[in-house]
C-alpha cells in the first residue's frame, strides 16, 4: 500500500471500516473529495482498486505490530 504522510488526524478506535465495521487503520481520500475507511484486511483486499481512485492513502497498519514501550515497574 502506498502511504502518504499528511496532516490528517490520526485514526482512532471510533473510526470503523466501511466494509465490515472493524477498527479502521486506512483512510482513502477519493478524487471526488470523499473518503473511505478500511480495516487492514479490507485495505489489502481492495488495494489495487483503491490505488486507482485515491488521491491519498493514510495507512496506519503499522500500529498493529508496534510493541508498546515498557515502563518502570512492568517487570512481572
Amino acid at each position: 500500500m502506498t502511504t502518504v504522510l499528511t496532516p490528517a488526524s490520526p485514526l482512532t478506535a471510533a473510526d470503523r471500516c466501511d466494509r465490515c465495521g472493524a477498527q479502521a487503520y486506512l483512510r482513502v481520500v477519493l478524487t471526488s473529495g470523499g473518503d473511505l475507511l478500511f480495516c487492514a484486511h479490507h485495505g489489502r483486499k481492495f488495494e489495487p482498486e483503491l490505488k486507482k481512485i485515491a488521491v491519498e492513502i493514510q495507512d496506519e497498519t503499522d500500529r498493529l505490530t508496534d510493541v508498546p514501550a515498557r515502563t518502570v515497574g512492568d517487570e512481572h
